[in-house]
Formats: structure tokens, C-alpha cells, sequence
């Protein structure tokens, strides 16, 4: 089983009313959860492990993974609120924007982790939760104590307006980039990790360094990059899309590649040490073709396996 640990939110989408001005409808959200309902719709033994609330949203969030067939065994519920993002699209893009104090998500502490069951064979990590304190340290906590018997998949992405402490956010990134056998970051990301670096080969050297028998650089419309530890380097372009909006564009990308990286069974520290170049490409075209459905509809929607079909 895939283990998603990370944010599960409520993105509230705006939408024409019949009178008057826009309204907001309550989305399943957040980076982690939909890469999460995007394997458990893909077919793909995975779990979720977050703080998850009991309040009405809490349930609609918990109700989604059920419909989605993703294991809830890992949840930490709370009497919390839930975090709510209002999202703003321009041009089909997203900009967000958050109200988390205090939130069921936000305030996990180590002392919440679950044991974790033996199924558990990969772990994901990503989004917000990887900068919002305490939960960023709980993260960071469960990718040292668990992530060396497992694959680990991690999604930095890095929006610098949750970074308070940049020495400290760094300190922590490092730390679970160091257990990461599978990377994906943007442009974006590498230059705020590594700033310092002559360009983009020499960035993805940097993060090949700490550990990471794949990297993967996504470049919107300009399609994927992957870099694998022996020196090959693949690419991969986006595929064709009527783009409603992108929301869940890239956590919907990394669904595809983990769910085509466990179905050929190379999703193990092992197997992924020597990737095959061939399955790593077939990977990232799955990955492109799950993202290009989510961006033809509104909100972060996943397919299903059988959308996949024909």
C-alpha cells in the first residue's frame, strides 16, 4: 500500500449564482489527499494518514477517500476545524487562499502518529504540510522514523508564502530529501532550494546528491523531465487538453507515476536504485495522460481506471 501522508483541505471554488455576485462551492482538496484519491481511483492499494476533522467538511473529506477506495485506517481525527483554501482562477490558473489556524490538519504532533501496518510499503509526502509547523515537523518525524524500510516519494512544493523560518523549512526539507528515493519538483522549486546552483543541470545534480534515484522536473506545458541516478535523462511532453482549470494538475501527475512505478513493481528503494529507463518513461506518460483529465474539468476531479481505457 501507498501511504499518503499529508493535507487534506476544503478548496472552495468560485461559481456563478443566479443573481448577484459569485458563490463558493466546497471542493475535496489539498495536495496530498488528491494524489491520494487519485491512486485509490487508479486501482492502487493506497491509505491516507493526516488529521482530519470531525466537522462537516471533515466528513465530506472522509466520505471522499471511502468513495475513492483509499484506506482511512491512518487518520487522525480531531474536533478541529478543517482548513479551508478559497481559490481565485485566472486564465484556468489557481491562486489560493488559506484560513489553517488551528487547524485538525495543521496541529498533529509526533505524539499522534499511528503505528503504521505492515502493508504499508511506500510512503508520499508533499504540499503545504511539509511548511506548516507543527505538522511539518511531524512529517519530517514520520519520514525519519519510517521512510528507511520503504520507498519514499516526496513533492516539495514549495510556495514561499507558508515558509516562515527559511533556515528552518530548509533544515527540515533537506532532511526528508535525504530519504527520497523519488523527487518531483518544478523550475520554481530547484531555484529555492538551490539558488546558488549555475542552472538547471547543475540544480538537479544538487538534489541527485542527497539521495534520489529519480528526479522528475515538471514544466507545465512543456511536458516532464525525469533524471535517473545513472545518468539518463528523459522527457516527456504534456499531453493535449482542453484546460477547464489546474487545479490538482501535479498531484495528479505523481498519482500516475506511482500507480505505473507499483504496478510494474519497482516501487521499492531497491528496484527504483536501478530503474530501467523504459519503465521510467512509461511512468511519466502515465502521469501526463491522468493530469491532462484532471485539467479538463473543474476542480481537482481524478479519473478513474476505465477513463483511462481505449
Amino acid at each position: 500500500m501507498i501511504l499518503c501522508c499529508g493535507e487534506a483541505l476544503i478548496d472552495m471554488i468560485p461559481s456563478a449564482t443566479v443573481s448577484g455576485p459569485d458563490g463558493f462551492v466546497p471542493h475535496n482538496g489539498g495536495a496530498v489527499y488528491n494524489t491520494a484519491i487519485a491512486l485509490g481511483r487508479l486501482g492502487v492499494p493506497t491509505g491516507m494518514l493526516t488529521g482530519m476533522s470531525t466537522d462537516l467538511f471533515g466528513q465530506q473529506l472522509a466520505d471522499g477517500l471511502r468513495d475513492s477506495g483509499v484506506d482511512m485506517a491512518h487518520l487522525i481525527r480531531s474536533d478541529r476545524p478543517t482548513t479551508l483554501a478559497f481559490v481565485r482562477l485566472t486564465d484556468g490558473h489557481a491562486e489560493y487562499e488559506f484560513y489553517d489556524e488551528n487547524t485538525a490538519g495543521r496541529m498533529i504532533t509526533p505524539d499522534d502518529l499511528p503505528t503504521l501496518s505492515g502493508d504499508v510499503g511506500a510512503l508520499y509526502f508533499g504540499g503545504i504540510s511539509l511548511a506548516c509547523e507543527p505538522c511539518a515537523d511531524t512529517y519530517a518525524a514520520l519520514c525519519a522514523s519510517a521512510g528507511d524500510a520503504r520507498a519514499v516519494m516526496v513533492d516539495p512544493n514549495i510556495r514561499p508564502g507558508f515558509i516562515r523560518d527559511a533556515d528552518r523549512f530548509s533544515a527540515r526539507m533537506t532532511a526528508i530529501l535525504r530519504r527520497a528515493d523519488i523527487v518531483k519538483v518544478s523550475d520554481e522549486d530547484l531555484d529555492w532550494l538551490f539558488p546558488d546552483q549555475g542552472g538547471f543541470q547543475d540544480q538537479v545534480r544538487a538534489l541527485q546528491a542527497l539521495g534520489a534515484a529519480l528526479v522528475i522536473v515538471t514544466r507545465g506545458g512543456a511536458g516532464a523531465v525525469a533524471c535517473l541516478s545513472g545518468g539518463e535523462t528523459i522527457t516527456v511532453p504534456a499531453q493535449k487538453a482542453d484546460v477547464i482549470d489546474t487545479v490538482g494538475a501535479g498531484d495528479t501527475f505523481n498519482a500516475g507515476v506511482l500507480a505505473s512505478l507499483s504496478k510494474d513493481g519497482v516501487l521499492t528503494r531497491t528496484a527504483l536504485a536501478g530503474l530501467d529507463p523504459d519503465i521510467a518513461r512509461k511512468a511519466l506518460e502515465h502521469g501526463a495522460r491522468v493530469a491532462a483529465v484532471t485539467v479538463s474539468r473543474a476542480g481537482a476531479n481524478p479519473p478513474w481506471a476505465h477513463e483511462l481505457t481505449g
